[in-house]
Parts: structure tokens; sequence; C-alpha cells
């Protein structure tokens, strides 16, 4: 998401008020210069570009126990009050979890509501995506029924679930991931986003995917703190 609003210039237009949340409090992430480093930015905050109908929700903080529930219906409640035409879910999970199948194909998997696979099936099949796998609801058993299961995911499997319930168009877009430096993944995921929505275009002169410019945001250079002060030697 970081990468998206920091590509595309996307302006900030408010926040998503909820006590769901661990409250935080940072300067400007997308800081460009001197005079915008000195914005606030919170844990929920809501960014929009009109001329492409796109409306971004990035969450900076953790969930406070028990609390991720009502924030998945507050959350739903507000799509549907806002008569969003889609939601698309960018997520992740533990890649430790992968089966034999999963540790042999693409690192990248997809889920469509019902609602959903109505309009973009043939899209995505075109793409040759893959969608994720059903596995045992209850690990380590053989008997127990399947499911869809996003260990890792937080909050993922609950707003899929409630979405499908209320006939919500969800799409979630998840890549297994590893504890470590993510920014690779987060490109990772961003770039499989772009292979559907197109959100920006290849350069003419480079066609790749490695040519995709996306515009990496002054805060991730202190992703890993500013290193050892010199003193220490």
């Amino acid at each position: 998401i970081d990468l998206i609003i920091s590509t595309l210039n996307m302006s900030k237009i408010g926040y998503f008020y909820t006590d769901c949340l661990v409250p935080m409090v940072g300067n400007n992430p997308y800081a460009t210069a001197e005079e915008n480093s000195t914005e606030l930015s919170i844990n929920t905050e809501v960014y929009s570009l009109p001329s492409r109908k796109l409306v971004a929700l990035q969450l900076r903080s953790i969930f406070i126990k028990y609390k991720s529930k009502p924030f998945c219906e507050k959350l739903l409640s507000w799509v549907k009050s806002s008569s969003f035409a889609r939601v698309i879910v960018l997520s992740s999970s533990h890649s430790y979890h992968r089966n034999d199948l999963q540790l042999r194909s693409t690192p990248f998997r997809y889920l469509l509501t019902p609602s959903m696979q109505k309009s973009v099936q043939n899209k995505i099949k075109s793409l040759n995506w893959e969608e994720m796998e059903k596995s045992p609801c209850i690990p380590e058993i053989n008997d127990s029924e399947f499911c869809i299961r996003i260990p890792g995911g937080g909050i993922t499997k609950a707003l899929y679930d409630e979405s499908c319930s209320k006939e919500i168009q969800m799409a979630v877009l998840l890549k297994f991931v590893s504890e470590g430096d993510n920014i690779p993944d987060a490109l990772g995921l961003v770039e499989y986003l772009n292979e559907w929505l197109q959100i920006i275009k290849p350069c003419s002169d480079e066609p790749t995917a490695s040519a995709l410019r996306w515009k990496i945001p002054s805060s991730w250079r202190l992703l890993f703190g500013s290193g050892l002060p010199p003193a220490l030697f």
C-alpha cells in the first residue's frame, strides 16, 4: 500500500477512526522535502486518487486483543455505506506453513468472494494465477474437514468470510513470506496486483516486469534504523 500511495502521489483525505488498534503517531511517511516532513500520520489513514476512482486504506499498527472482529465489522460497514465497487486486500501468509505443492509453485495466491467471481473470474483465469488451496481445518488431523486457512494473515480470513456472507465484492491477493526484510515481498506483491489492474504501465523502452517504476517511500530508509554509531568503536 505504501508503494501504491507513494508512486501515484495519492492525497490523504482522512482517517479511519477506531479504538481497535494500538494508537500511534509519527512523521509523514511519504515526505519529499523538509516542508512536508513534519506532517503527522496516525495508525489508520485513507488516501484517494479521484482520477482513477481509487481509495487506499493503510494500517500502521497492531490490533488490541479481542478487537480484530469489531474492526472487521466496522470496516465492512464503511465499505457498504460508501458504496465501494470492490475491495482488494493485500496480505501475506507464513511461508513455513506451505505444503509440498505450494513449495513447488509460485508464492502468490488469490481468493475471490462469490459476488466478485462473477465480474472478474475470466480476467483472473487469463492471468494463470493460482487460487489459495483448501487445507485441513485442524492441521495434523487427517479426517479433518478442508477449509481456507491463512496462517499469519491477521484479519484477512475474517474479512474474506464476512465479505462472502455480506455479498461484498472482494479479492484477496497474498504472498507466502518469512520474517525479515520484506521489501522484496512488497515489491513482488504490488507487481502481482499490477498484472491485473495495470496501476502503472511498464516503460515503453523496457517492457519487462522489472522495469515497473515503483516509488520507494522515504520512510523505508529507516526500516532497520540508521546503523551502528561509529562512536561504539
